[in-house]
C-alpha cells in the first residue's frame, strides 16, 4: 500500500462504490471519523466524477489516500484475491494494519490525522530528495555533510534511495549529486519524515494520539522499517517509531519474493511501490488495478489466473523430493481466519560445526581436504562430527566430500 502520494483524482472510486458493499461501508467509516475531527467528508470527491482536485490540507490528503487503498483492497478480496501478506510504504503501513483487520478503520483514520497534526505542530523545515543510486552510495552522500538530521530515509530499489534532512542541506546534497551525475528529484510531500529530526513529533504523537484497540487480524502485515511481521505492537508506537526510522522496502520486497511471492498488487491509483518492486526483482509480475481502464476486469483476470498473486498468493508447494533445502514456516500473528503460511528455505550449516558452540574447529591431524569423493572403503567416521554420526561412515554428504584420511 502506498504512502504519501499525490491526492487522488475526483471520481476514482465511483465504480467501486457502486459495486461493493464493503467499499461503501469502509468509506462511511472514514467519513464518520473525519466528521468527528471537524474535517469534510472524504468520500464525496472520490465518488463524484467531476475530475476536480480540491486539496484541503494534509489531513484530508492522507485520508483520501487511505480511502483509495482500503477500497482497492476490498475490491480484491470481494473478487476472490486473498492476501498472504500486506505491506505498506511509510504511512501506508497504517493502511495495511486497517486492511488486515488489526486496527478498526475509524481508529486508523484518527491516528493518521493525529500523526499529521503532530508533524504540523513541529513545523520542521525539511525536504526529502530521491536519488538514483543504491542505499550505500546515498548514505555516503548524506555522510559527506555529517549532520545528524541528514540521513538515508528510504531504500526503495537498487537504484532509488531517498535522503531526508534540513531543506538547506538537501539543496547541497542535490548539487553534489548533480556534479556526480546522479539523477535526483525533490519529493513534494506535506511532511518530510524518516529522520532523527522527527523525534519531537514522535514524542508528541505518543503523548496526544488516541489509543486504539489492536486485534489479531486476518492477514499478515510485513513492516519495512521493523524488518519483520507486525505482532502485538501498539499502533501508536508503530506510527511514532516509523517517523524516525529508515524504510527498507527493497529488502522487504526481496524477502517476500524469496518466500514465494511472484506477483505484487498495488492498492493505489498509480504505480508507485510497484515500480520499486519491478526494479528490485526483474521479471516479477506487478498489477495496479486502478490504473487500468477496467479495474474490476483486471482483478477478475488476476483471480482466475492459477499462478497469481504476489503478496496475495504463495507459490505452489514444492514436493518433498524436489526440495533443495529444508523448509520452515514464517511466524506470524495468530489470524482470525484460516492461516496463510509462507514457505522459506533454511540453509544448513556449512562444514562440521562444534557440538557445543557451533564454531568451526581446525582440521584434525592426519586429515586433509579434498573435493573428490573417496571410495566407500576409504570412508570412516569423521572425528569432527562423530557425535552426530548414525553409522561408522561420515554423517553427511558434506563430510564425505571434504574429509578423508591421508
Amino acid at each position: 500500500m502506498p504512502g504519501t502520494v499525490a491526492a487522488p483524482r475526483g471520481g476514482v472510486l465511483r465504480d467501486l462504490h457502486d459495486r461493493y458493499e464493503t467499499v461503501r461501508d469502509a468509506l462511511s467509516r472514514i467519513d464518520k471519523a473525519a466528521g468527528g475531527l471537524g474535517l469534510p467528508d472524504i468520500s464525496t470527491r472520490l465518488i463524484e466524477d467531476n475530475g476536480t482536485s480540491d486539496r484541503r490540507g494534509p489531513e484530508v490528503q492522507y485520508l483520501e489516500i487511505f480511502a483509495v487503498s482500503l477500497a482497492t483492497h476490498h475490491m480484491l478480496v470481494a473478487e476472490g484475491v486473498e492476501p498472504i501478506a500486506i505491506v505498506g510504504q511509510s504511512i501506508g503501513e497504517l493502511w495495511a494494519l486497517a486492511a488486515a483487520g488489526h486496527l478498526p478503520v475509524e481508529d486508523a483514520a484518527r491516528l493518521a490525522v493525529a500523526r499529521s497534526q503532530a508533524l504540523t505542530r513541529q513545523s520542521w523545515r525539511g525536504k526529502m530528495l530521491a536519488v538514483g543510486v543504491d542505499g550505500r552510495r546515498a548514505e555516503s552522500l548524506a555522510g559527506l555533510i555529517d549532520h545528524p538530521h541528514l540521513v538515508l530515509a528510504c531504500e526503495n530499489a537498487p537504484r532509488q534511495s531517498v535522503i531526508s534532512g534540513p531543506e538547506e542541506l538537501i539543496r547541497h546534497v542535490e548539487r553534489v549529486a548533480d556534479a556526480l551525475g546522479w539523477p535526483s528529484l525533490p519529493l513534494d510531500v506535506p511532511h518530510p519524515t524518516h529522520t532523527p529530526a522527527m523525534a519531537q513529533a514522535a514524542r508528541d504523537l505518543r503523548a496526544t494520539a488516541p489509543r486504539a484497540a489492536y486485534g489479531s487480524g486476518r492477514w499478515r502485515v510485513r513492516s519495512p522499517w521493523l524488518g519483520r511481521d507486525v505482532g502485538d505492537d501498539d499502533p501508536v508506537d508503530l506510527v511514532a517509531g516509523a517517523l524516525t526510522a529508515r524504510v527498507r522496502m527493497l529488502h522487504t520486497v526481496r524477502e517476500l519474493h524469496a518466500a514465494g511471492a511472484d506477483v505484487f498488487v498495488e492498492c493505489g491509483e498509480w504505480p508507485v511501490v510497484t515500480k520499486f518492486v519491478e526494479a528490485s526483482i526483474p521479471g516479477v509480475r506487478c498489477v495496479v488495478p486502478l490504473s487500468e481502464s477496467d479495474p474490476v476486469g483486471a482483478v477478475r483476470a488476476l483471480a482466475e489466473d492459477s499462478t497469481a498473486i504476489g503478496p496475495f498468493y504463495s507459490r505452489p508447494p514444492v514436493r518433498p523430493g524436489d526440495r533443495l533445502l529444508p523448509s520452515a514456516r514464517v511466524s506470524a500473528p495468530e489470524p482470525a481466519g484460516p492461516p496463510a503460511a509462507v514457505a522459506v528455505a533454511e540453509a544448513p550449516a556449512r562444514g562440521c560445526p562444534s557440538t557445543t558452540t557451533g564454531a568451526r574447529r581446525p582440521m584434525p591431524p592426519g586429515w586433509r581436504t579434498s573435493r573428490t569423493s573417496p571410495s566407500p572403503r576409504s570412508r570412516r567416521r569423521c572425528p569432527r562430527c562423530a557425535p552426530a554420526a548414525r553409522s561408522p561412515r561420515c554423517c553427511s554428504e558434506r563430510c564425505r566430500t571434504i574429509c578423508r584420511p591421508r
